[in-house]
């Protein structure tokens, strides 16, 4: 069977208790990982400390806050704040960090839908600044995830909302450390056609996110099929981590429950 590296995101989940308190509790429910969003609220020191009494590894966190990588005037401030996301990682040991088409505001609303901008230009500046990235990923160490999101509920306006698209991209890039971010339960509110999509870019894949649709709460509370998801991430041989980026339908007690059954 399938050995999932499983990692908590700690911002949704376990929101009962102060954040430090966290990273314990997450060990505790046998998870391997933590993740979060945002580090520019943290006190990178408190979180170093709190991941290594739990002894629990960090598998990353949002590497890209204000700006665009489909904006070409925004190519000097994305990089720049990427390498401060890079250091911020690396202080931290976390391995990865994810990366956008679109800035995100508060509560992950695309702040610029770019509509004057051509595909094109879309486009190409993603792949010039993807370039970039990963230069910094590969001389880092830092591994970076390109993220579709969904466009139908959370993320109205997101460029980038379709795996191939993804995919596409950092094939044609071809650095072992820019992958795909592939979350299911956005991805089910897009396109669907999990499994078919899974195995036609298994090869991009260098994270996994878990929500169920819709309502994005833990497997089992919604219309994806989790235990068929699993099987083909095993059968396409995906060893990478798992993030169960969800809000519990009631308790976090409750959702690790169901997440572990599986």
């Amino acid at each position: 069977m399938l050995k999932l590296n499983r990692s908590a995101c700690i911002e949704p989940m376990y929101s009962e208790i102060p954040f430090l308190d966290r990273f314990q509790a997450a060990k505790d429910d046998s998870f391997e990982f933590v993740e979060f969003w945002s580090w520019t609220d943290k006190d990178l020191d408190a979180v170093k400390a709190a991941a290594e009494k739990a002894d629990i590894g960090i598998s990353g966190f949002n590497g890209d806050a204000d700006y665009s990588l489909i904006d070409p005037t925004h190519k000097e401030k994305y990089l720049d704040f990427l390498r401060q996301s890079v250091a911020a990682a690396q202080k931290i040991g976390a391995k990865s960090v994810t990366i956008h088409s679109n800035a995100l505001g508060d509560g992950g609303i695309v702040v610029n839908h770019y509509t004057e901008l051509s595909d094109t230009v879309k486009l190409c500046s993603m792949y010039d600044m993807l370039l970039e990235c990963a230069k910094i990923a590969e001389e880092s160490g830092i591994a970076m995830n390109l993220e579709p999101l969904n466009i139908t509920t959370d993320h109205v306006g997101n460029f980038l909302a379709h795996t191939q698209m993804a995919a596409e991209m950092t094939r044609l890039i071809g650095s072992p450390m820019l992958k795909v971010l592939y979350d299911v339960y956005h991805m089910q509110l897009n396109e669907g056609s999990l499994c078919d999509t899974i195995r036609a870019n298994a090869d991009q894949l260098g994270h996994i996110h878990v929500a169920d649709a819709p309502g994005r709460h833990e497997p089992g509370t919604g219309e994806i099929n989790y235990n068929k998801v699993f099987d083909c991430l095993q059968a396409c041989g995906y060893t990478g981590r798992v993030g169960f980026e969800l809000f519990p339908e009631t308790t976090t007690a409750e959702a690790v429950k169901a997440i572990m059954s599986y």
